[in-house]
């Protein structure tokens, strides 16, 4: 799986502001912005974030630190490059003033899924072959390898439909366990949910 650039790297972690991201109640201590820590029972505000780094820290139970990208991936609880996409997709959505204490979990939006989860088995093959197949057309590094190889015809890869798996697909997926991605359990391995895949 191709790695995720590090301009892209920096370019998420300067662009999207981590006091927006993390959707806590937050209060200005100085140049710093404090608040309770989602990730441990706080009675006390123990998460600090440093807008002018784009950085957090809870000095409380669970000890644990980093940019945005590193906060997407312990509140959702998804690998570094599944959380690059979730935060690429677009700015996270911030939370209404006044919002009480917040929600527990961060309001980045989730990527939505390409194939839906009610279509026949046909339909659902050729939902995944247009996915793969327009994320051929994106990658240009994926491009070049079939033009070395001298098949990278644009007229054969549209006859052919001919695609680029590189396990995206996976990070947009809803678990086995959710309806739609939109976080109802439902029944457990049920008929029409489609299984994760490992990012």
């Amino acid at each position: 799986m191709a790695r995720v650039p590090d301009a892209e790297i920096g370019r998420l972690k300067a662009g999207v502001p981590l006091a927006e991201a993390a959707g806590v109640e937050l209060a200005r201590t100085g140049p710093d912005l404090t608040g309770r820590c989602p990730f441990h029972e706080d009675d006390s505000p123990s998460l600090v974030i440093s807008p002018g780094k784009n950085l957090w820290h809870c000095l409380g139970a669970c000890q644990a630190g980093g940019s945005v990208i590193d906060w997407v991936m312990r509140a959702e609880g998804v690998s570094f490059r599944h959380a690059a996409e979730l935060l690429r997709d677009g700015l996270p959505e911030v939370p209404p003033a006044g919002a009480g204490a917040g929600p527990k979990r961060s309001t980045v939006r989730r990527l939505a899924s390409p194939v839906e989860r009610t279509a026949a088995d046909g339909e659902l093959l050729g939902q995944v072959t247009g996915y793969y197949h327009k994320v051929l057309g994106e990658s240009p590094d994926a491009l070049g390898y079939l033009a070395r190889r001298r098949i990278g015809d644009p007229e054969a890869v549209g006859e052919f439909r001919l695609g680029y798996a590189d396990r995206t697909l996976g990070l947009r997926l809803p678990g086995n366990r959710r309806r739609d991605g939109s976080g109802d359990p439902g029944p457990a391995g049920g008929a029409g949910h489609l299984p994760r895949q490992r990012a």
